[in-house]
Parts: C-alpha cells; structure tokens; sequence
C-alpha cells in the first residue's frame, strides 16, 4: 500500500516521503496512529504543493541571507574597552557584544548565536566570521581600542 508519511516513522521513512508499506502494517499501525495517510491523487498534489511552498521558502531565505551578507562584508565594528597593561582588557568582547555593536552602528540585527568567535582578550584588530545560513557566511572586522 502506498502512504505518505505525515511524521518521522523509525525504520521506514521522513516526513513528507512516500513510502510502500504492507497492508496490515499499514492499516494496523499507520493509519490509526496518525503517522501516515493513503497516497490518494488528491492527497499527492497536497504533499507536492507543500514541498514547492517549501522550496520558495527557502529560496527566499537563501537570497535574504545573500544580500544580508553582502551588506556585511567589508564593515569595521569599533568598540572601546578598557584595557591593562600589554593591551589586555579587562573582561572580554563576546558574541553579544559584537551583536549588540553591529544593531548600535549599522543598524543591522544579528543574532549573536550566528556570530563565530572566541571571546577577545585583547586590543587590537580581529576578524570574526558570521554564519547567516547554511553555506552562507562572511567576515567582519572587530577594531577594539581603549577609550
């Protein structure tokens, strides 16, 4: 019998894939627990229209991310902290720090998760990447200088 599955299912299949399952499998366990329903006409261009929603989505949010990235390349981040002696500073710029600096001078909002860094410890010129999306990403440069 021929199902699409409507959740993850152990041993048969994704969401959203078509799958052939026995008959008794299938009316038995499937279809009564939800997991699954008949792989009707109707019920195929259903899933079809939903996978092609789907792919716009995504599509949209790739080009986002694009143009986000884009507009981030080449910008310089300038924060002031207070520093010791040898330049080192006293506590240290985190992720959140940089996302915060980036909404305050850019006016771009970033969440401070997509922000890959080590936290810095000391004055001077770092680059920090940022991953927008998956395979997207670009560098920024994080100038830090004492007040």
């Amino acid at each position: 019998m021929k199902l699409i599955l409507l959740k993850d299912v152990k041993g048969q299949g994704k969401k959203g894939e078509v799958i052939n399952a026995s008959d008794g499998y299938a009316r038995n366990f499937l279809l009564p627990k939800g997991l699954a329903k008949e792989a009707t006409d109707a019920n195929m261009h259903v899933l079809n229209k939903q996978k092609e929603a789907e792919r716009k989505k995504k599509l949209e949010e790739t080009e986002a991310a694009q143009k986000l990235a884009e507009s981030l390349r080449n910008k310089e981040v300038k924060i002031i902290g207070k520093a010791g002696e040898n330049g080192r500073l006293f506590g240290a710029i985190t992720s959140k720090d940089i996302a915060e600096e980036l909404k305050k001078q850019y006016k771009i909002e970033i969440d401070k998760k997509k922000i890959v860094t080590d936290t810095i410890k000391q004055l001077g010129v770092h680059e920090v990447e940022i991953k927008l999306y998956p395979e997207i990403s670009t560098k920024v440069k994080i100038v830090i200088s004492e007040q």
